[in-house]
């Protein structure tokens, strides 16, 4: 089924209510469904078939909904475009998925006509003299909703591409709706719910798991278009959100200016973090300065966004992710050393050791876009297929489970296994550093070394400081042992503000 059955359905049960803001615009659900039945109308007139991709390079804006909505209506495929991308990704985002109409900016016209040189798709700007609304108004709004099958694309979702040309993520409409109704019954979302979205809506956290989860309900969001912590703090004290959501590097934010001025928001049930592992003691310097119960979300583009996670209001454990949706997933636990299914057996709960995780289900994509990828997926002796995350963890007796590391950013020193993850847990408790990363290089014995990159949150903190308190730690002797440290004013991210790696790599050979 059209997703966007299920959207005008809610629509249609909540017709006066507030459906999305950004600062003085307000919609309510038959201004939103009106709108975007407007865009469908103008797609289908432009001989838009169903399938066609319509591109969206945006930061959070109200068309960016309504464009959404009316791309779906159409039976076209959206493409949500990192609006972070630098020019290489971006070219290769919209020349592989071959967008007929691309949503933009007026002020980013000049680039993309430059990057594309010619083979440009129509563009539409948006703003209230942008050509997006005056294409809205120059159509008639249309009820009809072109059917889709549960298999057809929905979605095209590109990777950051940090180790490489970004990959296109399939989602399919029976992908998207699962993912949001596990979502809709894990956290108990209804009608009465507010979520402040400041996740951008290219990422599978503004998009799968807090304005969509809303907008099947019947709830309100509210936008922003760009991250500011003191903004963020404003709009959640005046407009008292229930729902909130936060990339892991956004929560740090939060939480190193609530630790010097504590501000008391009450009105969250819950706010998900995530987008790459969060230390502990970020977790409770959030808690301590808000009160928000913080709910750790884990899931990857490729999953759409959300397979592990917590119950809101359920006690969180030390550095646990929480537990598997499985209304929506199965997953396996495959040890490091065996990669062949079958080969050896699973990690069960509680058993000792470390598995890559692999997932099969209704929210895991079926492949890539133009793009085989065979070495990431595995067929079991049943002939279902999973998914291989490459991501590294342990679970225990409850099945709650515990991010170690991505399997390529495994250290290796002196012959001894070193997952950077663990220890940068250990140095985000030192109170003097906002943020840590660590990474292998090289080291002429010990052939690769531990390195800490921090950044401080106040001056005059030394290397020197740093080593004496590393040395003096019980969790960071042996090879965890930073040998090497770095202090830094920021640590480089990738366009959805996960931590690059590979850039740090770069810098730091």
């Amino acid at each position: 089924m059209n997703i966007d059955v299920l959207l005008r359905r809610a629509a249609a049960d909540h017709p006066d209510d507030l459906a999305v803001r950004h600062d003085d615009l307000e919609l309510t659900y038959t201004e939103l469904t009106e709108r975007a039945g407007r865009f469908a109308a103008y797609l289908r007139a432009s001989g838009i078939a169903p399938g066609e991709r319509v591109g969206f390079f945006l930061p959070n804006v109200v068309e960016y909904v309504v464009g959404l909505l009316g791309t779906w209506q159409a039976g076209a495929v959206g493409v949500p475009l990192n609006y972070l991308f630098p020019d290489a990704p971006l070219r290769h985002a919209v020349t592989d998925s071959g967008c007929r109409v691309l949503v933009l900016p007026p002020g980013d016209v000049e680039r993309v006509e430059s990057l594309l040189e010619g083979a440009t798709p129509s563009l539409l700007t948006t703003g209230p003299e942008g050509s997006f609304a005056r294409a809205v108004a120059a159509h008639g709004s249309t009820d009809e909703v072109v059917p889709r099958l549960d298999h057809d694309d929905a979605l095209l979702m590109y990777t950051s591409g940090s180790t490489g040309v970004p990959k296109g993520v399939r989602q399919t409409h029976r992908n998207v709706v699962a993912e949001v109704d596990g979502a809709i019954e894990f956290y108990g979302v209804t009608a009465t719910d507010h979520v402040l979205n400041c996740m951008p809506i290219f990422h599978v956290g503004g998009l799968q798991l807090a304005m969509l989860p809303l907008l099947l309900r019947g709830g309100q969001m509210t936008l922003m278009p760009r991250w500011d912590v003191e903004v963020w703090l404003e709009l959640a004290q005046r407009l008292r959100p229930t729902v909130g959501g936060l990339i892991s590097t956004m929560m740090i934010d939060v939480g190193n200016r609530t630790a010097r001025d504590p501000v008391r928001l009450d009105s969250f049930r819950f706010c998900m973090f995530g987008g790459s592992r969060t230390p502990t003691a970020a977790i409770e310097r959030l808690e301590r300065g808000t009160g928000i119960p913080g709910t750790e979300i884990y899931g990857q583009t490729e999953q759409n966004g959300l397979v592990v996670t917590y119950h809101p209001g359920e006690k969180r454990r030390p550095d646990s992710m929480g537990r598997p949706l499985e209304q929506i997933v199965a997953i396996r636990l495959v040890p490091v050393d065996s990669h062949e299914s079958g080969s050896s057996p699973d990690l069960e709960p509680g058993d000792p050791g470390v598995g890559e995780l692999w997932v099969h289900g209704d929210a895991v994509t079926p492949g890539y876009w133009h793009l085989e990828a065979p070495e990431k997926w595995a067929v079991d002796d049943e002939g279902r297929r999973w998914f291989r995350t490459g991501d590294l963890m342990s679970r225990d007796t409850d099945g709650y489970l515990y991010y170690v590391d991505r399997i390529d950013d495994m250290i290796v020193s002196g012959g001894e296994n070193v997952f950077p993850q663990m220890v940068e847990e250990h140095l985000a408790g030192h109170p003097d550093l906002a943020e840590v990363a660590v990474i292998g290089t090289a080291h002429e014995r010990w052939v690769e070394q531990v390195t800490a990159v921090v950044v401080p949150n106040r001056p005059g903190i030394t290397v020197e400081a740093l080593d004496r308190w590393c040395a003096e730690h019980p969790d960071l002797q042996g090879m965890h042992r930073p040998r090497r440290i770095e202090i830094v004013e920021a640590l480089p991210r990738t366009g959805s503000g996960k931590l690059n790696r590979p850039e740090l790599r770069r810098i730091f050979p």
